[in-house]
């Protein structure tokens, strides 16, 4: 072998290597499943009145990494109708479904947001600001197929955008020092 063979080999070899460690990096590596006992597994919404509760779900099964606040991802079934749940909860209009890994494949971003825009399936507030700048969000489809994920918000944007803080906003957290 020439050694521009052996160099062209050594390339598409590391090329290679280093795909697929970024492929799993991004797509595995980092992600827990969630159980419907953890505190985590637990889906809440909020009610009009502004005070979170959980709500009763069923074939609980969720995915969450420590890495982002938007890795977040659950499906599970709700008993109660939609329109209990209307009456109960606040919506959430601005709610846009986040992708999630392609293995994790009760979870289709497409199609729920195919469903929320046809009207049906309904988006409530989970929870706002659960952790700063983020909103928990819980779609429930008229058959009680459920969808839940966290997304930015505009409290969330503001801030890492640098922009002023819309009155809404709670204070964000003082930043973490390292010494």
């Amino acid at each position: 072998m020439r050694s521009g063979q052996v160099m062209a080999i050594a390339i598409v070899a590391a090329t290679a290597l280093f795909g697929a460690g970024l492929w799993y990096t991004q797509t595995r590596a980092y992600y827990v499943e969630v159980e419907a006992g953890d505190p985590a597994g637990e889906v809440l919404v909020t009610r009009h009145d502004g005070t979170a509760e959980p709500l009763l779900v069923e074939a609980f099964s969720g995915i969450d990494a420590d890495t982002s606040p938007i890795r977040y991802r659950a499906c599970f079934t709700v008993p109660m109708s939609l329109a209990a749940l209307t009456e109960t909860y606040r919506a959430y209009p601005e709610a846009e479904p986040l992708t999630a890994p392609g293995w994790f494949d009760c979870f289709d971003a497409d199609a729920i947001g195919a469903a929320l825009d046809d009207g049906s399936a309904f988006a409530f507030l989970g929870q706002s600001n659960e952790t700063f700048g983020f909103d928990r969000v819980v779609v429930v489809a008229q058959d009680g197929r459920g969808w839940s994920w966290t997304q930015i918000n505009s409290c969330g944007e503001a801030a890492f955008e640098g922009d002023p803080m819309p009155l809404h906003c709670p204070p964000p957290p003082a930043p973490e020092r390292t010494e």
